[in-house]
């Protein structure tokens, strides 16, 4: 399941305050400031939302992490990985991928004995798997980052409106299923159509943020202000 129709948009019935209603899909706390149905759980989920979710990202190390904890994501909801983030950032060096890529047999049992994160075998040798792949890409293209933003979508490929009814079409789109077939070609795992269209939305490659919420013109000024990186 992507962030977009995260993991709780189907079940948002929250009524909303004030005198109009709000779109449908929205919901506003007690100061009237609208959001995303899908953050309404917590006040991480919330923060997460109004200040990540959606905003361009030219980090390399924030771009590897959010590939990885969307792999690990699978079958779980994001809410549950975010708040073992923390302890995914200590258990694989801060998702330094230089760091994670000399992990061995020894790091892979100690992290599967770590309860701070998802302790599932096969994807934490994915993580190690991959930040070597991330060194590959790096020695290609100068950086994840370049490689990544060479893969959004152009404007019009995306839909005019973002609502309730189209973000709940949008698990995969074409540009992720070329990126994700790319990736798997050189070498990635755990990183699936949906899996990648997921982290497009988070780093800020689409804005699936509803028409109507707060963050959605925020994280559309951020995106005018962004330098797609070229190197």
């Amino acid at each position: 399941m992507t962030d977009s129709t995260p993991p709780d948009m189907a079940d948002s019935t929250a009524q909303h305050p004030g005198p109009a209603a709000l779109p449908e899909g929205l919901f506003a706390d007690n100061t009237g400031c609208p959001r995303c149905g899908w953050c309404q759980a917590t006040s991480l989920y919330r923060h997460y939302h109004d200040h990540e979710w959606g905003f361009p990202v030219a980090d390399d190390r924030r771009l590897f992490e959010k590939l990885c904890l969307e792999g690990f994501q699978s079958g779980l909801s994001w809410l549950t990985i975010l708040n073992k983030r923390e302890g995914f950032r200590q258990a694989f060096a801060n998702f330094d991928a230089e760091q994670v890529a000399a992990f061995d047999q020894a790091d892979v049992q100690r992290l599967v004995q770590d309860a701070g994160i998802v302790r599932h075998r096969g994807k934490i040798e994915s993580t190690i798997n991959n930040a070597r792949r991330v060194l590959d890409l790096r020695r290609e293209f100068g950086s994840l980052a370049h490689y990544v933003w060479r893969h959004e979508p152009a404007a019009a490929d995306r839909p005019e409106r973002m609502t309730r009814e189209v973000a709940r079409t949008l698990s995969t789109s074409p540009a992720s299923i070329a990126l994700s077939k790319d990736l798997k070609k050189r070498g990635w795992s755990f990183v699936g159509p949906t899996t990648v269209y997921a982290f497009m939305q988070a780093m800020g490659l689409v804005n699936d943020h509803l028409e109507g919420c707060h963050a959605r013109s925020a994280a559309l000024k951020a995106r005018a202000d962004f330098v797609v990186p070229r190197s």
